[in-house]
């Protein structure tokens, strides 16, 4: 884990509200069901203003921290969200410092081992400690990057 800063941007995609123990209890998760309809091939084709070819994971609404709910946005980054197509949410991403974490291997498995390193490092008070407000995760073809927004330091 590294921190850097993250930039800012504007993201349009679907949107779940979930835990992480929602997504454990067979039945109740609602990330496998957003997944498979990000995954559908030409999905965000019809997404005026892309910026790239990736697609990226918000998760955002912490209710708390990893254990309570949070908002997840699945789509593409825009340069605009002047219009959004019907069905679909637009989410500001704010440019703030970050953990960065690199998910590379075979998927889903690289990324849950990342989440599985992000949740060890805040069970255990980890510095600098997560801040719980807008995470984001950049799935392109060399795997996933994963940015988790940490607190200030203090002064």
């Amino acid at each position: 884990m590294i921190v850097v800063d993250r930039p800012e941007m504007l993201v349009v995609g679907h949107a779940v509200r979930t835990s992480n123990a929602d997504e454990m209890e067979p039945g109740r998760g609602r990330l496998g069901a957003l997944w498979a309809r990000a995954s559908v091939p030409g999905a965000f084709a019809h997404v005026p203003g892309r910026v790239d070819e990736n697609v990226y994971a918000v998760l955002t609404d912490y209710e708390s921290d990893h254990h309570g709910a949070y908002t997840q946005i699945v789509g593409v980054a825009v340069r605009t969200a002047a219009a959004l197509p019907e069905g679909m949410v637009a989410v500001r991403v704010p440019g703030v410092p970050s953990l960065k974490l690199e998910a590379r291997g075979p998927m889903p498995d690289a990324l849950l081992e990342s989440w599985q390193q992000l949740w060890k490092h805040t069970e255990s008070g980890g510095i600098p400690a997560r801040a719980f407000t807008t995470d984001l995760e950049v799935h392109h073809p060399g795997g996933v990057d994963l940015y988790a927004a940490i607190l200030p330091p203090l002064r």
